[in-house]
């Protein structure tokens, strides 16, 4: 049975209105009823584009007269357990939002244990995977093509709370969903820990999962440039210059966000296969919020980008944070969870840097 949800959406820029679309392609699933901003002009302006007539400044009072099956929210990452607390609140049966799910691992586990408590289904944007360079190379990977997977290596030129959280989200999708044993990591530079999604400018990290898979990872400011061209701290192709490389027995597949897919397998005969393709959130928002509908609806036991993985992903990147700071080999899932800021241990424990004035 498919159901249609009703739908309320907070914050209204750019990444709000990804989301409005996602929603509206996805009509016979979802009806957008409200949105909400504190900008008055924005608010208007989404309202008016997308055909919603309710419109507010205040979530909760949104929430209150709205009562709606989902609650989405489209904010930086500084807002998120106060809205989810709100999302339960007023019942919502699913909260879609913006990765990464917090800039603090304590938030994260809260946000976390808080919907496992109330039964509320919860989505984090790591929708990249949708498009269709991701999908051939996942193709790739599930056929065999490269035989058995035994490495596999991600790369962003963005820093770990913007993209980080991405590539494990990846790693993650590529190996089956397969749980992270240990990690062990590296981290340096300081420009990034006072940015809205903070995190030290680079952390280079050792990862080791269930199965045995071996996992690499190498995320900001020394991370290798695999898009050529004008690739500078948060120009265009800046964002768009990350990468997962999945080994095999018998070859490799590689995504780059930004330009496409290439393997050689065990069948092409040292040939480069590749493809083109390139992050198109007009088009991958809408199957991701797909998926979202077919979950709730019971046609499957998950999401791609549920609240399970996600965090488990989530944990393993700080988890890098916690290697870093205490040099040591760190065990997932997490005994105890820390409850001090890790941000605030990066200022004061790194030498003082910017790393991405080096490039």
């Amino acid at each position: 049975m498919r159901t249609r949800y009703k739908v309320v959406i907070a914050g209204c820029g750019p990444r709000g209105e990804f989301h409005a679309e996602g929603f509206l392609k996805n009509k016979d699933r979802f009806e957008l009823t409200a949105c909400c901003d504190l900008d008055v002009e924005r608010l208007q302006a989404f309202g008016n584009r997308f055909g919603v007539s309710d419109r507010y400044t205040d979530a909760e009072t949104m929430l209150d007269r709205e009562r709606p099956d989902i609650f989405c929210f489209a904010t930086l990452p500084a807002i998120r357990l106060p809205l989810v607390e709100l999302g339960v609140k007023y019942g919502v049966k699913a909260i879609a939002f913006e990765k990464p799910m917090a800039t603090e691992l304590t938030e994260a586990r809260e946000i976390y244990d808080l919907c496992q408590r109330a039964g509320v289904k919860f989505i984090v944007s790591h929708q990249q995977k949708y498009g269709p360079h991701w999908r051939e190379a996942k193709k790739i990977v599930q056929n065999g093509d490269i035989g058995e997977v035994t490495k596999i290596h991600a790369t962003s030129r963005a820093w770990l709370s913007q993209l980080g959280t991405h590539l494990l989200d990846y790693m993650l999708w590529f190996n089956d969903r397969k749980k992270v044993r240990w990690v062990t990591g590296q981290a340096f530079g300081t420009q990034m820990l006072t940015d809205s999604h903070p995190s030290p400018d680079f952390v280079f990290g050792t990862i080791q999962f269930a199965n045995g898979v071996r996992g690499i990872i190498e995320c900001g400011a020394h991370a290798p440039r695999l898009i050529p061209g004008d690739n500078v701290l948060r120009s265009p192709n800046f964002w768009f210059d990350s990468s997962i490389t999945v080994h095999g027995t018998h070859g490799y597949t590689e995504v780059v966000t930004g330009t496409g897919w290439r393997a050689i397998t065990k069948d092409s005969a040292g040939k480069l296969l590749s493809g083109e393709g390139a992050f198109d959130p007009l088009r991958d928002q809408p199957l991701y919020l797909n998926d979202l509908a077919d979950w709730m609806d019971g046609l499957t036991d998950s999401h791609p980008c549920d609240g399970d993985i996600t965090y488990h992903g989530f944990e393993a990147a700080f988890g890098l944070c916690i290697s870093a700071l205490e040099r040591r080999r760190v065990f997932l899932p997490l005994e105890t969870v820390p409850k001090d800021s890790l941000i605030a241990r990066f200022k004061a424990e790194l030498p003082s840097s910017q790393e991405y004035l080096d490039q």
